[in-house]
């Protein structure tokens, strides 16, 4: 097997364990949700409607930076958004989406954004999580209103659908995805009551900067 080769079974295999991490987690069931890493000039990305616990690396797809899949296989029906973001973004190295329960509660709820209910917002990037207008899933609409929501953003909510999060590795990804899933139930709780304290942009700035590069450290 070639070096290129052992890599991309090595990166198959890592998206595969992140969607098994995700049902273990009890942030996707089914078939929903689906991970991407990016490789060679374009990506790797889960199958369409195959159940996590039968993937195999073979059944990863590739999808080349036109947005072209190698014959015979289906990538996932939301491979644009994915390709999308990670033309948007060069630092960006894995895209994972969910449908985990409170982002999604989040995501039906008509607001713009979670404000800055928590310090730990600052993990998706900014002082706010966005959400992103909805439009029908795996369609180009739909990129266009996730690369306007989620620009200068690590993660984004999507109107009536779900969360999508991205990062320079999937072990950082997935922090991000657990955080936003996190704060997304405080949100949802908070909302119950109606009333709630939101953090200053000043306070926010000092929070953003302390963070600077915070994330895991796993180099993965």
């Amino acid at each position: 097997m070639s070096q290129l080769n052992e890599y991309r079974k090595l990166l198959s295999n890592d998206i595969i364990k992140t969607c098994l991490r995700m049902q273990k987690d009890g942030i996707n069931q089914g078939t929903s949700g689906n991970v991407s890493v990016r490789f060679e000039n374009g990506m790797l990305i889960t199958p369409s409607s195959m159940p996590y616990d039968t993937m195999k690396a073979e059944n990863i797809v590739f999808v080349d930076e036109n947005g072209k899949s190698e014959e015979g296989k289906r990538p996932s029906s939301e491979w644009r958004f994915h390709l999308s973001i990670l033309k948007d973004n060069p630092d960006f190295n894995c895209v994972i989406h969910s449908h985990s329960i409170y982002s999604t509660v989040v995501s039906i709820m008509g607001v713009d954004y979670i404000p800055a209910i928590h310090y730990m917002i600052a993990v998706a990037g900014g002082k706010i999580i966005p959400c992103a207008e909805y439009a029908t899933y795996g369609t180009e609409e739909l990129c266009n209103n996730i690369s306007k929501a989620m620009k200068g953003y690590k993660a984004c909510i999507m109107k009536n659908h779900g969360l999508v999060v991205s990062d320079s590795t999937i072990e950082k990804a997935y922090g991000v995805l657990v955080e936003v899933e996190n704060i997304s139930r405080e949100f949802v709780e908070l909302s119950k009551i109606g009333k709630y304290n939101v953090l200053s942009d000043e306070d926010m700035d000092i929070i953003l900067k302390k963070f600077g590069n915070y994330g895991l450290n796993a180099q993965k």
